[in-house]
């Protein structure tokens, strides 16, 4: 049976679809939303879902109760964790960054609303995020360092150095320390600090799913596989994918509307 995002119904967060916009609300706000192995699981499969469905233009991700997310639980996956065997280890690491491969995979550009804390597990969601949104005093961390781990965890070592440069991306995973919203707006990891992140997100979220949803899965795709290619190379890629976007209906409705001089309709084909 094919995923259709008006019915689904996950089972560890909240999911609203609504004119081609998918909300994602990470939904423990007594503990500040952390992750559990079934919610990283189930984060994973979602994603991997929406990379083969269309209707949803743009994901939305955000917190309940004032809070983004504070990592995985202390006590339903670090502690476990000092028990499991290597191999055991190597499963879980395995499937949260395949989180992290799962959402820049998708076709829908990915929207972090956050507000409050955004720690370990939860900034790295932020960070595999295409665009995010940060309220005032929100506090982001990849504080791996401070239970022992190191600051290579998801993808951060590769993904975080491209938001922010590489001597900022160090700093934070070698300390931990909490980046403080304004750092993270003048260092480019927020677009923007806003007092309500949610309708600055669901604003955007509206306008990019009211254009052309192929080729801004065109735009994501490349953003991310031009990271490590030569200008040439580069130059080549976006020839064969705007070539690709040119053969679409939606390019000659464009056309067509902007000769009538009347507002295109993209209907994603």
């Amino acid at each position: 049976m094919s995923f259709d995002p008006a019915a689904f119904q996950p089972q560890h967060f909240l999911w609203k679809f609504e004119n081609g916009v998918a909300t994602i609300t990470l939904n423990r706000p007594e503990r500040k939303n952390p992750l559990t192995f079934e919610s990283y699981e189930e984060l994973r499969a979602t994603f991997y879902e929406l990379d083969h469905n269309y209707k949803a233009k743009v994901v939305v991700i955000r917190g309940a109760g004032g809070n983004f997310c504070s990592g995985g639980d202390v006590h339903e996956i670090i502690g476990p964790l000092t028990k499991m065997d290597r191999d055991g280890l190597l499963k879980f690491t395995r499937m949260t960054g395949d989180l992290v491969r799962a959402m820049r995979e998708c076709p829908q550009p990915i929207i972090a609303a956050v507000e409050g804390v955004c720690a370990g597990a939860g900034a790295i969601i932020a960070m595999a995020s295409d665009i995010r949104f940060g309220q005032p005093d929100c506090k982001t961390a990849f504080l791996f360092t401070r239970v022992g781990l190191s600051g290579a965890d998801m993808g951060a070592c590769a993904i975080l150095p491209r938001i922010i440069g590489h001597g900022r991306a160090a700093e934070l995973l070698f300390t931990g320390r909490v980046m403080a919203s304004d750092e993270g707006l003048a260092w480019g990891f927020y677009n923007r600090v806003v007092e309500d992140v949610a309708a600055e997100a669901y604003a955007l979220a509206g306008q990019i799913a009211a254009g052309p949803s192929f080729a801004h899965a065109v735009t994501k795709k490349q953003l991310d596989a031009e990271w490590n290619v030569t200008i040439d190379e580069a130059l080549e890629m976006e020839a064969e994918a705007q070539a690709d976007c040119m053969e679409t209906k939606d390019f000659q409705r464009a056309y067509e509307a902007f000769a009538a001089k009347r507002t295109s309709e993209f209907q994603g084909d």
